[in-house]
């Protein structure tokens, strides 16, 4: 005997009169609904609320002592997602409005056609999975923002999530900074889904790729006629914003005068729109982000100073993937199972070979050079586990030794440490140049130097280009420098 197919949707029908409880019984059950019926409120306050119900229909009129308002209020309190509709033989404007502001999705008027009803019926329900749906991609939203999503065991991400929990529930501004590919985005939506802004928009911008004439308007938004081609009124992002969160990243690719705007609104929340002369106000959490050192900016007149301090009202700063190595193999995992679950692949791990590759990586792109390097060797992965010959070359090379020449024509061993140590020197500091694109800030502290400390270096280097003589014992100078440079970094970083 074939299976019964179970009813589409549950619906709940209230009405004093026995013929309406049939009438409509007899109409949705032809469509494939399940129906309940009940003729009093006291038999509906007694039905198994564990049963899921998707709709309620009820007579806005009934027994003397009940009316349909306050019933359809108990129901929303017991199931919130349960959708309602309120039917009477009494149609009003009041009626109507009273039906709207007690949740009801729509009103209809006795007597009413059995297409008419089906057709509010349809409406109704169709809203309710719709609004299932919202509410599920929110909760998978702040599911995917959430601390479980910010992967790592060292120290260092440990007190991030320490500060992500303390600056969540508060106001203040927020700066992020942090190396390319660290990851400023996740941990701003972090503290966005776990404040009480949560419910509120959460808006991105890259101040990066917007075009310097363009900055204020993307913003701030214009009036009609403010500039050639602003056609009409266009509202900015601060006013999209506005009840959550507004993420500036790269802030500091803002040009001045966006900047001057930018204070004036962390100040007191108000603003106008270019060509406008209207005041809005607007109640926006800003949380900042960058990879420049926007210190050095303002010593070099690039950023004003007055914002830097208002938008760093709450540092954070994200250690780059080298610094917390030990968080690489549960990125790689977590990364790997994204991937495969994507993809519907069979690769199951990531081999020891494979995975040791990774540890002496030092991940210039960080956590998102990882993530690409991880798919990207899914993709040449034709087993269970990925090993060394999935994965780039830059990453299969990283253990290449530094070759240094010796002189041939003399056997003095200060000259030949002084040579090797000169080569050595030379060969980190083009690589630590290369891998951050001519960047010396971030050059430096991929050697675990001071800038200055690099500049001196890079000018000597220069000196030896030209054939200008090295004093005897400089390389040991230097070398006592450099470890006293990387030990001053490293007590800084664990400040």
């Amino acid at each position: 005997m074939p299976s019964e197919s179970p009813p589409r949707d549950r619906i709940l029908i209230v009405d004093d009169e026995e013929n309406v409880l049939h009438f409509l019984s007899r109409v949705l059950e032809d469509e494939g609904y399940g129906v309940e019926t009940a003729r009093t409120a006291a038999e509906v306050r007694t039905r198994d609320w564990e049963v899921p119900l998707d709709l309620a229909i009820i007579d806005l009129r009934l027994q003397p002592g009940e009316d349909g308002i306050s019933l359809l209020q108990m129901v929303r309190e017991r199931a919130p997602e349960t959708s309602a509709v309120l039917m009477t033989a009494y149609g009003s404007i009041e009626s109507a409005v009273a039906a709207m502001r007690a949740g009801a999705y729509d009103y209809v008027t006795k007597p009413f056609r059995a297409e008419e009803i089906l057709k509010v019926v349809a409406k109704a329900l169709e809203q309710r999975r719709l609004q299932r749906e919202v509410w599920r991609l929110r909760r998978e939203v702040e599911r995917r923002y959430s601390f479980a999503n910010l992967i790592g065991k060292s120290p260092a991400m440990q007190e991030l999530f320490h500060q992500i929990e303390q600056v969540a529930a508060s106001r203040g501004t927020v700066l992020v900074s942090g190396e390319s590919g660290t990851g400023k985005e996740l941990v701003a939506r972090a503290i966005h889904y776990n404040s009480p802004r949560r419910s509120g928009p959460f808006v991105v911008i890259d101040c990066a790729a917007i075009p310097e004439t363009l900055q204020e308007s993307e913003l701030f938004g214009h009036a009609k006629g403010a500039f050639t081609g602003a056609v009409g009124i266009k509202r900015g992002l601060f006013e999209e914003a506005d009840g959550g969160t507004l993420f500036l990243d790269e802030v500091g690719e803002l040009r001045p005068p966006t900047q001057a705007t930018l204070l004036r609104v962390l100040q007191d929340g108000s603003f106008r729109r270019v060509g406008d002369t209207r005041t809005l106000r607007v109640d926006v959490r800003v949380i900042a982000a960058t990879n420049k050192d926007l210190a050095e900016a303002v010593r070099t007149g690039q950023f004003r100073e007055d914002l830097f301090y208002r938008l760093k009202v709450v540092p954070i700063h994200l250690p780059p993937l080298r610094e917390r190595r030990e968080d690489i193999p549960l990125l790689a995992d977590h990364f790997l199972q994204h991937s495969v679950a994507q993809a519907r692949a069979e690769v199951r791990r990531i081999t020891p070979q494979g995975l040791d590759l990774l540890l002496r990586y030092p991940w210039p792109g960080n956590v998102r050079e990882l993530e690409n390097t991880i798919e990207r060797a899914l993709l040449f992965c034709d087993g269970e586990a990925i090993g060394p010959e999935h994965l780039p070359p830059e990453v299969r090379q990283s253990t290449e030794a530094i070759r240094v020449g010796l002189p041939h024509d003399s056997l003095d061993l200060r000259l030949a440490l002084d040579r090797a140590g000169r080569e050595v020197e030379s060969d980190l500091i083009r690589r630590a140049l290369d891998r951050s694109r001519g960047n010396r800030t971030q050059a430096a502290r991929l050697l675990g130097i001071s800038r200055r400390a690099l500049l001196y270096k890079l000018k000597e280097m220069a000196g030896q280009t030209r054939g200008e003589p090295i004093p005897n014992g400089k390389w040991k100078t230097d070398s006592r420098q450099l470890t006293a440079d990387h030990d001053r970094a490293s007590q800084e970083r664990g400040q």
